[in-house]
């Protein structure tokens, strides 16, 4: 065990899990009134509506008691209690309850317990989990080395824009050879088409209460923070190896690009964003420092909380993988992928 590892993985959950401090709580019928309190800033009214429900069962406002005790708010700041409340709401199936009780679990260095909620966490696509689980797969602890799925892990994770995984995904780069990082980026291509698959088999149907969308940030929650977290245990050998806007053609400024597809299904994606104006502004960089990208359209596709910046039209697999290829050699995350 690579105690060094671990200490720089725990210090990165407790940086991600502070990161979901700008995660909303969840509105849901039966705690509405709660919900409201809590984004007028009155979080004692909005525990004395929730905790009621939340001690007759309710999965919901079992959740929001959570992250009022991890966050301090209304209560004072208790992780062990947090922790008691994700978990009697991720039993009741509460998705982003065992998102953030695995994510617990590990902070608080029970890793063996955190690795099942860590593991179907990532799978649904929760980019937090996707790093920690993409790191355990890279480095083989507790789980078996498989660094094709550690590298689609990764990518996912970090297209999302997670800081700490884009950082590990550039060293990466450095022990992982081609072959194999191109079939993690296949792979995650496949991980991002599953869970498009997932989101849209869910639309047009009614929402359960464990699964309410969320409400806008309130502003006194924290923004994401930006920092590094841990990095991927270098290997012994010295190996190296949807709704869119209107799209916005936007010239590069480094020369001419080639023939531009007509028509295709295939785009380039170029980052997840929490706001739209952060994905504008990384198309503006991109197309600026890509020659490739230049007469493409760009395309804010909404998912979720995030906004995905893609580019596109491309007429199959290979146009796009060439595209991303230049797009990466500029330091940009790129993922290709089929509409």
């Amino acid at each position: 065990m690579n105690r060094m590892l671990w200490g720089r993985a725990l210090a990165a959950a407790i940086l991600l899990n502070t990161m979901a401090a700008a995660t909303p709580l969840i509105a849901a019928p039966d705690v509405k009134a709660g919900e409201d309190a809590w984004e007028q800033g009155d979080y004692t009214k909005a525990i004395a509506e929730w905790l009621p429900l939340a001690q007759a069962g309710d999965a919901d406002a079992q959740f929001n008691m959570g992250q009022a005790y991890r966050l301090g708010r209304g209560v004072p700041a208790d992780l062990a209690i947090a922790l008691d409340y994700f978990g009697r709401a991720a039993v009741q199936g509460h998705v982003r309850a065992e998102d953030n009780y695995g994510l617990l679990l590990f902070q608080q260095n029970r890793r063996t317990e955190a690795l099942p909620y860590i593991e179907r966490s990532a799978r649904r696509g929760e980019p937090r989990t996707q790093y920690l689980y993409g790191t355990m797969l890279f480095n083989g602890e507790l789980v078996a080395k498989d660094r094709v799925r550690a590298y689609a892990m990764m990518t996912r994770a970090a297209s999302a824009g997670l800081p700490p995984a884009q950082e590990s995904l550039r060293q990466m780069d450095d022990y992982i050879p081609e072959g194999q990082r191109r079939q993690g980026r296949a792979l995650a291509t496949q991980m991002e088409q599953q869970e498009q698959a997932m989101r849209l088999a869910t639309v047009g149907t009614p929402t359960p209460l464990h699964q309410s969308p969320a409400t806008p940030r309130h502003p006194d929650q924290p923004p994401p923070a930006a920092a590094g977290g841990p990095k991927p245990k270098a290997p012994t050998s010295s190996s190296k190896a949807d709704t869119a806007s209107q799209p916005k053609p936007t010239s590069a400024s480094d020369g001419s690009s080639p023939p531009i597809s007509s028509g295709g299904s295939w785009r380039v994606q170029l980052g997840a964003f929490s706001e739209e104006s952060r994905a504008e502004a990384q198309w503006e960089s991109a197309s600026a420092k890509v020659g490739a990208l230049a007469g493409r359209q760009h395309y804010l596709v909404k998912s979720g909380r995030l906004t995905r910046l893609q580019a596109g039209p491309l007429a199959n697999e290979g146009e796009a993988e060439k595209l991303c290829e230049a797009v990466r050699a500029a330091g940009i995350v790129c993922l290709a992928l089929t509409m």
